[in-house]
């Protein structure tokens, strides 16, 4: 069978499986049951789908976590709708699903699991299906899924806490001991069922957690059969919920938000963590870290761990930040080169050239007044040793993390998580119909695709991604065409003197401010919408690549998503950085996009006060609309929801049906939570030169998002999925390439955005005799010195403006040429060839020192505090020691008494390597 067949069956496999699989002609197929169900299927109610012994009622108890029988604690909830089966247009699809569910249920029953259903007390439709995983259930997939459990309490000393000597200060920003327990340290080791006697277990029906019983609890949902036809099996709970199989499937949360359960042994962790955590008057305190992975898990509490530590280290270079704009505000009035600007003597007798071609008109220097001054708040060397700092604070940043990641990593028992302990994915197990020799183990197994057929899937997906950036850069030529179309409008209208409506306005508008503000927000809307197309476009291709594990399958979105995201958002900052007002050429010879369009010039004061707005703009809007999303939306919904059942109180409602009202949970989990992330990471250290307050504006958004997140997960969305997780997966080595990349973008935002390397050039040269008048080093006279002269005599017909005053014969123009008459009329000065040395040797000098500093820094920081190498060799050693007792136990239970020859026989058998003894 060829690839192009696979895959032309996999594309009808999956459209089968979905909403639209109402093909009356495929009902009447016939679906293999195996023999050991049918037992089970006669003894099913008609329209039910489990036996008549489980079926239940409501036993008025809305906060229990049980069976009716209060023994069996619920792991899992499936929902599911009773159908009309009056209406003849659905019977056919009614028919299928409940084959579906009847067969994946008793599936279920036969792999151990024990379920129980009940009417919903709101809907009669809804039916609830509830699943126990018995104790030798547990055992079995504990040992499957390699979960690490107690086997001795720890009995190293932790180490004492720098802090120790303020408790008095410190404890009011911590979560209440009183309430929030410190958990109990143990030695850990992976769980098998044959030696139960050798682990910490003190009560059966606490031994594993609630989320280790819904963690292999969706294991087995994941892989339970619901169908075979020939030799064709489908498996899997996901497949059953796109097909509207069920209507949803979640574990439970264990008790209401905002009340305390009332159920003896409820532990109430969800009312905890709302107290101590989600709720608003809780914004100062630490996060309790420890009791978010034990209710969620430790893939979420890894995320809060990180977005708690990024917004600790944000409040030093937020404090730098601002310190460095209070700099430049106070500077702003004693700047030398913006007094010329504003001062009626020089900046109100320089007149500048047309900026577009015939309508645009001449116009004053000193009309930019106000824009100059703002652009000394950014502009100043206190952005330069800003930039500097960011670049050796990311790589403070990243080095502790890895520190204090390696100490959870220890704490939360995820330091030996390996990839072969992950199990693969289901729908990659689903269409497993090739062998291949394992390179490992060499043992044959199943895969999905040949080498070729790999080839094609990878293929496939970078040309998919590829295209769509390109369609992003397509974007934003448009974007810039449009800029170049309406700074043409506005600079004809803006520099009209009799311009009323806009008066009080009128000494900030400028037209590249105009231009640049409006460009923005049409920018900003186009990378929303473009962002919600592709997210379909990635998941479906990755979806195609058939990853073999989820850590596999979210890696691969997530370098797909980011790399969309990064050309998305950054593009836009990279061509007013790096591109604008770089190649105009001169009055007398524009430079032409497209040969109709000319290019963008920067005011005179340089494009990074246009860079600054842009970051504004996107940054802002950014924030504001993913809290939007993140909390408006689903709290709105809920909201809906609610009013529509119209139930009187929340204590006639179970805890099942309580969740279920709750919006679901997004099948990509927290990926949008750590691309947010991101995104303002690489806003926060790319372009920092050129606005220093991007830190405190990441430091205020992250101390309302981790207390949103929280909010969200805790009180509007079903309990998610507990994973196991050892750290923050593919998001790490992005964030170290976004450091490297910063450390250019800002040295080559300071080069050549910025105006501060052509002030330095003369200041130290040409303001000085033998280049300028001055007898000593001095700005005076820098803007005069950094505006070249054009006669207007050589202006094109194209270019030339309709309307001149009689009395201006020369105008001025950014750049470093020679005046009109000089023997290289219009050529390059030496000026400017001094300056691009400057350039060029301050990039190699700035990025040479930062780099070296940071792989020394990376050096010297080692990643694994010694203190925690020191406990897990300490726990390494203990863990071989019991097992090695426990070995030691089972030998001499398994020896019989043997006399001393047979003894000396045997013992001489094995020196020699003849015979090995198997225990």
């Amino acid at each position: 069978m060829s690839d192009n067949d696979i895959l032309e069956m996999e594309s009808l496999s999956e459209a089968e499986d979905l909403e639209g699989d109402t093909d009356v002609g495929m009902i009447d197929e016939e679906v293999v049951y195996p023999e050991e169900f049918l037992p089970t299927y006669q003894s099913i109610k008609e329209g039910s789908t489990v036996p008549k012994a489980q079926l239940a009622e409501f036993n008025d108890k809305p906060d229990s976590l049980f069976f009716n029988d209060g023994v069996r604690r619920i792991d899992f909830i499936l929902v599911y709708e009773d159908e009309d089966k009056k209406d003849f247009e659905k019977r056919h699809t009614f028919q299928r699903r409940k084959r579906r569910r009847e067969y994946f249920e008793a599936s279920l029953m036969k792999m151990g699991m024990e379920l129980e259903a009940t009417r919903s007390v709101v809907d009669e439709k809804l039916m609830f299906v509830k699943v126990h995983m018995p104790w030798d259930v547990l055992c079995t997939y504990a040992e499957v899924l390699h979960i690490k459990v107690p086997i001795q309490p720890n009995d190293l000393s932790s180490r004492p806490s720098p802090w120790r000597y303020f408790t008095c200060i410190t404890k009011h920003f911590y979560p209440n001991e009183d309430l929030i327990t410190k958990e109990a340290e143990f030695f850990t080791a992976p769980f098998e069922k044959d030696r139960l006697e050798y682990f910490y277990i003190k009560d059966k029906d606490v031994f594993f957690t609630p989320a280790m019983r819904s963690r292999m609890a969706y294991y087995i949902l994941s892989r339970a059969p619901y169908e075979i036809r020939g030799n064709i099996k489908k498996f899997g709970i996901t497949k059953l919920l796109d097909g509207s199989v069920y209507k949803a499937a979640y574990p439970l949360h264990d008790c209401r938000f905002n009340v305390k359960s009332k159920e003896e042994g409820c532990p109430n962790e969800r009312f905890l963590l709302y107290e101590e955590w989600a709720h608003p008057k809780s914004f100062y305190k630490m996060q309790p870290l420890d009791l978010i992975r034990q209710y969620y898990g430790e893939k979420i509490g890894i995320y809060f761990a990180w977005l708690g530590f990024y917004t600790i280290m944000l409040t030093l270079a937020a404090v730098v930040g601002l310190a460095c704009f209070i700099y430049g505000y106070k500077s702003q009035e004693t700047s030398t080169w913006s007094k010329e600007v504003c001062d009626p003597e020089i900046g109100g007798q320089i007149v500048m050239c047309p900026q577009c071609d015939r309508e645009c008109k001449y116009w004053r220097l000193n009309s930019t007044c106000e824009a100059s001054k703002k652009l000394c708040i950014f502009d100043n060397f206190g952005t330069l040793v800003f930039a500097v700092f960011m670049s050796i604070w990311v790589t403070l940043f990243l080095e502790f993390w890895k520190r204090y990641q390696a100490e959870l990593e220890y704490e939360w028992d995820t330091v030996e998580f390996l990839e072969q302990e992950e199990p693969p994915r289901p729908e990659y197990e689903a269409k497993c119909i090739y062998e291949r020799k394992n390179p490992v183990t060499g043992v044959k197994e199943k895969v999905p695709y040949t080498a070729c057929g790999r080839c094609v899937r990878v293929s496939i997906g970078i040309g998919t991604v590829l295209f769509w950036i390109l369609l992003i850069v397509a974007s934003i030529v448009a974007i810039t065409v449009y800029r170049l179309a309406v700074f043409f409008a506005f600079s004809a209208k803006l520099r009209a003197q009799d311009l009323k409506e806009l008066e009080p306005l009128k000494e900030y508008v400028t037209p590249q401010m105009a231009t640049s503000v409006t460009a923005s927000l049409i920018s900003f809307v186009v990378i929303m919408t473009l962002n919600i197309l592709y997210e379909r476009v990635a998941i479906w291709i990755t979806d195609f690549e058939l990853p073999r594990t989820k850590t596999d399958y979210e890696n691969s979105l997530t370098l797909k998503m980011f790399l969309f995201q990064f050309v998305n958002y950054y593009s836009s900052c990279f061509y007013i950085a790096f591109a604008k007002g770089k190649a105009v050429g001169y009055p007398g010879d524009p430079v032409y996009l497209l040969g109709k369009y000319r290019n963008e010039e920067c005011d005179p004061g340089g494009c990074l006060i246009e860079l600054t707005t842009q970051l504004a703009i996107i940054m802002g809007g950014k924030a504001i609309w993913n809290n939007i999303q993140e909390v408006l939306l689903p709290w709105v919904k809920n909201l809906i929801f609610r009013y529509c059942t119209r139930v009187a109180s929340q204590d006639m409602i179970p805890r099942w049906e309580q969740d279920y009202q709750l919006q679901p949970v997004s099948k990509l989990g927290l990926f949008y939570e750590y691309l947010e992330m991101v995104i303002q990471f690489g806003f926060v250290t790319l372009f920092v030169a050129s606005f220093p307050l991007a830190p405190v504006l990441a430091l205020v958004n992250n101390l309302f998002e981790i207390r949103v997140d929280a909010w969200k997960i805790t009180t509007q969305f079903r309990r998610m999925m507990p994973e196991k997780a050892q750290d923050i997966g593919a998001w790490q080595p992005i964030l170290q390439g976004i450091a490297i990349l910063a450390v250019a973008t800002n040295a080559m935002i300071i080069a050549f955005t910025s105006d501060m390397i052509p002030r330095l050039v003369y200041y130290w040269s040409f303001s000085v005799y033998p280049y300028g008048d001055h007898a000593s080093n001095t700005m005076e006279g820098y803007i005069n010195s950094s505006l070249s002269v054009f006669n207007i005599k050589d202006f094109s017909n194209t270019s030339k403006p309709l309307s001149t005053p009689y009395d201006i014969t020369t105008c001025r123009y950014r750049d470093f040429r020679y005046p009109p008459g000089h023997p290289k009329e219009y050529e390059y000065n030496m000026y400017y060839w001094h300056v691009i040395a400057a350039k060029m040797a301050f990039i190699i000098v700035v990025e040479h020192i930062v780099y070296l500093t940071k792989f020394i820094l990376s050096y010297v920081i080692p990643d694994v505090p010694y203190a925690v190498k020191e406990q897990m060799k300490r726990e390494k050693y203990l863990t071989q020691v019991i097992l090695h007792e426990t070995n030691l136990k089972l030998v001499t239970k398994r020896l019989k008494p043997i006399d001393d020859e047979t003894f000396k026989h045997v013992k001489e058998t094995v020196s020699k390597g003849e015979m090995e003894l198997d225990f």
